[in-house]
Protein backbone atom coordinates (compact mmCIF):
# COMPACT_ATOMS: atom_id res chain seq x y z
CA UNK A 1 0.00 0.00 0.00
CA UNK A 2 3.09 2.66 0.54
CA UNK A 3 3.92 2.07 -2.76
CA UNK A 4 0.48 3.17 -3.95
CA UNK A 5 -0.24 5.59 -1.76
CA UNK A 6 -0.34 9.61 -3.06
CA UNK A 7 -0.88 12.20 -0.71
CA UNK A 8 -4.14 14.24 -1.37
CA UNK A 9 -4.00 17.74 -2.45
CA UNK A 10 -7.37 20.08 -2.98
CA UNK A 11 -6.88 23.18 -5.46
CA UNK A 12 -9.34 26.09 -5.26
CA UNK A 13 -9.23 27.62 -9.06
CA UNK A 14 -10.67 30.10 -11.38
CA UNK A 15 -10.32 33.35 -12.50
CA UNK A 16 -9.62 36.87 -11.05
CA UNK A 17 -12.70 38.23 -8.00
CA UNK A 18 -14.11 34.82 -7.69
CA UNK A 19 -13.26 34.23 -3.95
CA UNK A 20 -10.82 31.88 -4.34
CA UNK A 21 -8.84 33.13 -1.39
CA UNK A 22 -11.78 33.22 1.22
CA UNK A 23 -13.02 29.52 0.28
CA UNK A 24 -9.45 28.22 0.53
CA UNK A 25 -9.38 29.58 3.89
CA UNK A 26 -12.49 28.20 4.85
CA UNK A 27 -11.66 25.01 3.65
CA UNK A 28 -8.37 24.81 5.53
CA UNK A 29 -10.10 25.96 8.77
CA UNK A 30 -12.22 22.81 8.43
CA UNK A 31 -10.13 20.75 6.94
CA UNK A 32 -6.64 21.18 8.87
CA UNK A 33 -4.61 22.75 5.52
CA UNK A 34 -2.35 24.76 5.02
CA UNK A 35 -2.44 26.79 1.74
CA UNK A 36 0.20 26.97 -0.81
CA UNK A 37 -0.60 30.06 -3.20
CA UNK A 38 -0.44 29.36 -6.61
CA UNK A 39 0.28 33.33 -8.15
CA UNK A 40 2.94 34.76 -10.09
CA UNK A 41 2.68 37.89 -8.71
CA UNK A 42 1.70 37.56 -5.24
CA UNK A 43 5.18 36.24 -4.68
CA UNK A 44 6.66 39.45 -4.61
CA UNK A 45 7.30 41.49 -1.58
CA UNK A 46 6.33 45.37 -1.58
CA UNK A 47 3.64 44.55 -4.28
CA UNK A 48 0.33 44.49 -2.25
CA UNK A 49 -2.20 46.17 -4.03
CA UNK A 50 -2.16 45.40 -7.51
CA UNK A 51 -1.50 41.64 -7.03
CA UNK A 52 -4.18 41.18 -4.87
CA UNK A 53 -2.21 40.08 -1.96
CA UNK A 54 -3.89 37.89 0.72
CA UNK A 55 -4.01 40.29 4.07
CA UNK A 56 -3.09 38.87 7.56
CA UNK A 57 -6.73 39.69 8.26
CA UNK A 58 -7.89 37.22 5.43
CA UNK A 59 -6.07 34.03 6.46
CA UNK A 60 -7.84 33.87 9.65
CA UNK A 61 -4.67 32.61 11.12
CA UNK A 62 -4.21 29.63 8.46
CA UNK A 63 -0.64 29.43 7.55
CA UNK A 64 -0.10 31.09 3.79
CA UNK A 65 3.30 29.65 1.61
CA UNK A 66 4.40 31.31 -1.23
CA UNK A 67 3.22 34.47 -0.53
CA UNK A 68 5.58 37.64 0.08
CA UNK A 69 8.91 36.35 -0.31
CA UNK A 70 10.65 37.16 -3.00
CA UNK A 71 12.45 40.66 -4.00
CA UNK A 72 10.67 41.91 -7.40
CA UNK A 73 13.74 41.77 -8.88
CA UNK A 74 13.99 38.50 -9.27
CA UNK A 75 12.69 35.93 -11.43
CA UNK A 76 10.47 33.18 -10.57
CA UNK A 77 9.56 30.53 -12.82
CA UNK A 78 6.83 27.91 -13.14
CA UNK A 79 9.83 25.27 -12.73
CA UNK A 80 11.09 27.41 -9.44
CA UNK A 81 6.99 26.71 -8.23
CA UNK A 82 6.84 23.52 -8.64
CA UNK A 83 10.20 22.34 -7.09
CA UNK A 84 8.96 24.74 -4.01
CA UNK A 85 5.78 23.98 -3.74
CA UNK A 86 6.59 19.90 -4.07
CA UNK A 87 8.72 20.59 -1.11
CA UNK A 88 6.30 22.75 0.95
CA UNK A 89 3.72 19.47 0.12
CA UNK A 90 6.33 17.10 1.59
CA UNK A 91 5.98 19.45 4.88
CA UNK A 92 2.89 19.85 5.11
CA UNK A 93 1.83 16.40 4.59
CA UNK A 94 4.23 15.52 7.02
CA UNK A 95 2.90 17.21 9.57
CA UNK A 96 -0.75 15.87 8.94
CA UNK A 97 -2.52 19.09 7.91
CA UNK A 98 -4.09 19.15 3.87
CA UNK A 99 -2.15 21.17 1.22
CA UNK A 100 -4.31 23.36 -0.42
CA UNK A 101 -2.96 25.05 -3.90
CA UNK A 102 -5.22 28.66 -4.24
CA UNK A 103 -4.39 30.58 -6.85
CA UNK A 104 -5.41 31.91 -10.87
CA UNK A 105 -2.38 30.93 -12.61
CA UNK A 106 -3.37 27.80 -14.24
CA UNK A 107 0.44 27.01 -15.26
CA UNK A 108 1.44 26.64 -11.80
CA UNK A 109 -1.48 24.57 -10.59
CA UNK A 110 -1.58 22.14 -13.81
CA UNK A 111 1.92 21.32 -13.66
CA UNK A 112 2.50 20.84 -9.92
CA UNK A 113 -0.53 17.89 -10.06
CA UNK A 114 0.63 16.75 -13.14
CA UNK A 115 4.09 16.12 -11.75
CA UNK A 116 5.53 17.81 -14.77
CA UNK A 117 9.74 17.58 -14.63
CA UNK A 118 11.32 20.93 -15.64
CA UNK A 119 15.05 20.21 -16.76
CA UNK A 120 17.55 22.97 -15.75
CA UNK A 121 19.06 24.40 -18.93
CA UNK A 122 21.58 26.93 -19.19
CA UNK A 123 20.97 29.42 -21.89
CA UNK A 124 23.15 29.93 -25.17
CA UNK A 125 26.10 32.17 -24.08
CA UNK A 126 24.63 36.08 -25.20
CA UNK A 127 21.29 33.83 -26.58
CA UNK A 128 19.39 36.06 -24.02
CA UNK A 129 20.85 39.25 -24.57
CA UNK A 130 20.43 38.64 -28.52
CA UNK A 131 16.85 38.17 -28.34
CA UNK A 132 15.98 41.36 -26.08
CA UNK A 133 17.92 43.45 -28.94
CA UNK A 134 15.85 41.89 -31.38
CA UNK A 135 12.54 42.46 -29.39
CA UNK A 136 13.33 45.93 -29.41
CA UNK A 137 14.34 45.71 -33.27
CA UNK A 138 11.67 43.73 -34.40
CA UNK A 139 8.86 44.37 -31.93
CA UNK A 140 6.87 41.74 -30.31
CA UNK A 141 4.60 41.44 -33.44
CA UNK A 142 7.47 39.88 -35.20
CA UNK A 143 8.78 37.69 -32.50
CA UNK A 144 5.56 36.03 -31.41
CA UNK A 145 5.09 35.12 -35.57
CA UNK A 146 8.62 33.28 -35.65
CA UNK A 147 7.44 31.48 -32.39
CA UNK A 148 3.85 30.28 -34.27
CA UNK A 149 6.16 29.00 -37.21
CA UNK A 150 8.84 27.18 -35.49
CA UNK A 151 6.64 25.96 -32.56
CA UNK A 152 3.03 26.93 -33.01
CA UNK A 153 1.75 24.51 -30.37
CA UNK A 154 3.69 26.50 -27.95
CA UNK A 155 2.78 30.02 -29.11
CA UNK A 156 -0.89 29.04 -29.09
CA UNK A 157 -0.32 28.68 -24.93
CA UNK A 158 1.15 31.88 -24.50
CA UNK A 159 -0.87 35.29 -25.25
CA UNK A 160 1.17 37.27 -27.64
CA UNK A 161 1.74 40.20 -25.51
CA UNK A 162 3.82 38.00 -22.73
CA UNK A 163 6.84 38.75 -23.76
CA UNK A 164 9.11 36.89 -21.71
CA UNK A 165 7.63 33.99 -22.27
CA UNK A 166 7.87 34.11 -25.75
CA UNK A 167 11.33 35.01 -25.66
CA UNK A 168 11.56 32.34 -23.29
CA UNK A 169 10.07 29.61 -25.78
CA UNK A 170 12.54 31.13 -28.53
CA UNK A 171 15.42 30.55 -26.38
CA UNK A 172 14.41 27.25 -26.07
CA UNK A 173 14.07 26.49 -29.38
CA UNK A 174 17.34 28.58 -30.69
CA UNK A 175 19.56 26.55 -28.13
CA UNK A 176 18.58 23.23 -28.24
CA UNK A 177 16.57 22.72 -31.86
CA UNK A 178 13.36 21.56 -29.92
CA UNK A 179 10.23 22.78 -29.12
CA UNK A 180 9.54 24.14 -26.14
CA UNK A 181 5.83 21.80 -26.44
CA UNK A 182 8.05 18.63 -27.35
CA UNK A 183 9.63 19.60 -24.19
CA UNK A 184 6.65 19.70 -22.24
CA UNK A 185 5.24 16.54 -23.52
CA UNK A 186 8.43 14.67 -22.75
CA UNK A 187 8.46 15.59 -19.37
CA UNK A 188 5.20 14.69 -18.17
CA UNK A 189 5.35 11.51 -16.04
CA UNK A 190 2.91 8.40 -16.81
CA UNK A 191 1.26 8.77 -13.61
CA UNK A 192 0.65 11.82 -11.31
CA UNK A 193 2.38 11.94 -8.12
CA UNK A 194 -0.79 12.89 -6.09
CA UNK A 195 -4.32 12.39 -5.92
CA UNK A 196 -5.87 15.74 -6.49
CA UNK A 197 -9.27 17.73 -6.61
CA UNK A 198 -9.77 21.04 -8.24
CA UNK A 199 -12.46 22.89 -6.95
CA UNK A 200 -13.39 25.68 -10.13
CA UNK A 201 -15.04 28.97 -9.20
CA UNK A 202 -17.12 30.75 -11.86
CA UNK A 203 -20.03 32.93 -12.26
CA UNK A 204 -23.46 31.26 -14.43
CA UNK A 205 -23.15 35.13 -15.00
CA UNK A 206 -20.25 35.75 -17.43
CA UNK A 207 -21.10 39.76 -16.63
CA UNK A 208 -21.76 39.60 -12.90
CA UNK A 209 -17.65 38.37 -12.89
CA UNK A 210 -16.75 41.52 -14.88
CA UNK A 211 -18.85 43.63 -12.23
CA UNK A 212 -16.49 42.38 -9.55
CA UNK A 213 -13.86 42.88 -11.55
CA UNK A 214 -14.29 46.16 -12.24
CA UNK A 215 -15.14 46.85 -8.25
CA UNK A 216 -12.21 45.49 -7.07
CA UNK A 217 -10.29 47.61 -9.59
CA UNK A 218 -11.90 50.66 -8.06
CA UNK A 219 -11.12 49.09 -5.26
CA UNK A 220 -7.87 48.78 -5.63
CA UNK A 221 -7.28 52.79 -6.75
CA UNK A 222 -9.00 53.27 -3.50
CA UNK A 223 -6.35 51.44 -1.55
CA UNK A 224 -3.25 53.15 -3.06
CA UNK A 225 -2.61 51.33 -6.92
CA UNK A 226 -1.35 54.64 -8.14
CA UNK A 227 1.38 55.03 -5.67
CA UNK A 228 2.46 51.07 -6.04
CA UNK A 229 2.14 51.27 -9.90
CA UNK A 230 4.48 54.27 -9.54
CA UNK A 231 7.16 52.33 -7.80
CA UNK A 232 7.03 49.71 -10.58
CA UNK A 233 7.12 51.89 -12.99
CA UNK A 234 10.05 54.36 -11.68
CA UNK A 235 12.48 50.84 -11.21
CA UNK A 236 10.93 48.77 -14.44
CA UNK A 237 14.06 47.85 -15.48
CA UNK A 238 15.27 46.03 -12.79
CA UNK A 239 11.08 45.06 -11.80
CA UNK A 240 10.99 43.01 -14.94
CA UNK A 241 8.49 40.60 -14.21
CA UNK A 242 5.78 43.43 -12.48
CA UNK A 243 6.64 46.00 -15.04
CA UNK A 244 4.93 43.70 -17.67
CA UNK A 245 2.39 42.59 -15.07
CA UNK A 246 -1.69 43.45 -15.39
CA UNK A 247 -2.17 46.31 -12.62
CA UNK A 248 1.01 48.05 -13.25
CA UNK A 249 2.02 48.62 -17.44
CA UNK A 250 -1.58 50.24 -17.71
CA UNK A 251 -0.50 53.21 -15.65
CA UNK A 252 2.84 53.46 -17.29
CA UNK A 253 1.41 55.96 -20.09
CA UNK A 254 0.16 58.17 -17.01
CA UNK A 255 3.37 58.15 -16.02
CA UNK A 256 4.93 58.89 -19.01
CA UNK A 257 2.64 62.09 -19.32
CA UNK A 258 1.02 60.56 -22.59
CA UNK A 259 -2.69 59.41 -20.92
CA UNK A 260 -5.12 60.59 -18.98
CA UNK A 261 -5.38 58.85 -15.32
CA UNK A 262 -9.16 57.84 -15.93
CA UNK A 263 -8.25 55.89 -19.68
CA UNK A 264 -5.70 54.21 -17.49
CA UNK A 265 -7.82 52.30 -15.19
CA UNK A 266 -10.56 51.72 -17.59
CA UNK A 267 -7.98 49.72 -19.60
CA UNK A 268 -6.73 48.11 -16.58
CA UNK A 269 -10.25 47.14 -16.02
CA UNK A 270 -10.74 45.68 -19.74
CA UNK A 271 -7.00 44.16 -19.20
CA UNK A 272 -8.77 42.74 -16.15
CA UNK A 273 -11.55 41.27 -18.14
CA UNK A 274 -9.49 39.75 -21.07
CA UNK A 275 -7.16 37.85 -18.45
CA UNK A 276 -10.57 36.66 -16.94
CA UNK A 277 -11.39 35.19 -19.73
CA UNK A 278 -7.88 33.04 -20.36
CA UNK A 279 -7.95 31.96 -17.28
CA UNK A 280 -11.37 30.73 -17.88
CA UNK A 281 -9.69 28.81 -21.52
CA UNK A 282 -6.98 27.43 -19.32
CA UNK A 283 -8.91 25.70 -16.41
CA UNK A 284 -11.60 24.85 -18.71
CA UNK A 285 -8.83 22.70 -20.65
CA UNK A 286 -7.63 20.69 -17.49
CA UNK A 287 -9.31 17.22 -16.95
CA UNK A 288 -11.33 16.60 -13.48
CA UNK A 289 -12.25 20.70 -12.62
CA UNK A 290 -15.05 20.25 -10.49
CA UNK A 291 -16.74 23.99 -11.28
CA UNK A 292 -18.69 25.67 -8.71
CA UNK A 293 -20.87 28.62 -8.28
CA UNK A 294 -19.12 31.42 -7.12
CA UNK A 295 -22.65 33.06 -5.91
CA UNK A 296 -23.83 30.05 -5.11
CA UNK A 297 -25.98 30.59 -1.35
CA UNK A 298 -24.20 26.86 -0.40
CA UNK A 299 -20.57 27.26 -1.90
CA UNK A 300 -19.45 26.53 1.51
CA UNK A 301 -21.46 23.75 1.97
CA UNK A 302 -21.15 22.36 -1.68
CA UNK A 303 -17.37 22.66 -1.62
CA UNK A 304 -17.14 20.62 2.13
CA UNK A 305 -19.02 18.02 0.59
CA UNK A 306 -17.12 17.43 -2.24
CA UNK A 307 -13.61 17.78 -0.36
CA UNK A 308 -14.93 15.40 1.86
CA UNK A 309 -15.87 12.76 -0.47
CA UNK A 310 -12.53 13.17 -1.63
CA UNK A 311 -10.60 12.53 1.82
CA UNK A 312 -12.73 9.78 2.77
CA UNK A 313 -11.71 7.53 -0.61
CA UNK A 314 -7.64 7.44 -0.01
CA UNK A 315 -9.02 4.83 2.89
CA UNK A 316 -9.85 3.13 0.01
CA UNK A 317 -6.93 3.11 -2.00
Amino acid sequence: MDGLYKHPVLAVAGPTATGKTALGVALAKRFGGEVISADSMQIYRGLDVGTAKVTAEETQGVPHHCVDFLPPEEVFSVADFTALAARLEQEISARGALPILVGGTGLYIQSFLEGIRFTEEKPSNGLREQLAAELEARGPEAMYAELLSVDPQAAAAIHPNNRVRVLRALEHYRATGRRLSEQKAASRPSQRPYRSLVLGLDFADRAQLYRRIDLRVDRMMEQGLLEEARLVYDHRDSYRTAAQAIGYKEFFPYFAGEAELAACVEKLKQASRNYAKRQLTWFRHMEGVVWLQADAPDLLDEACRRTEEFLEKRDAL
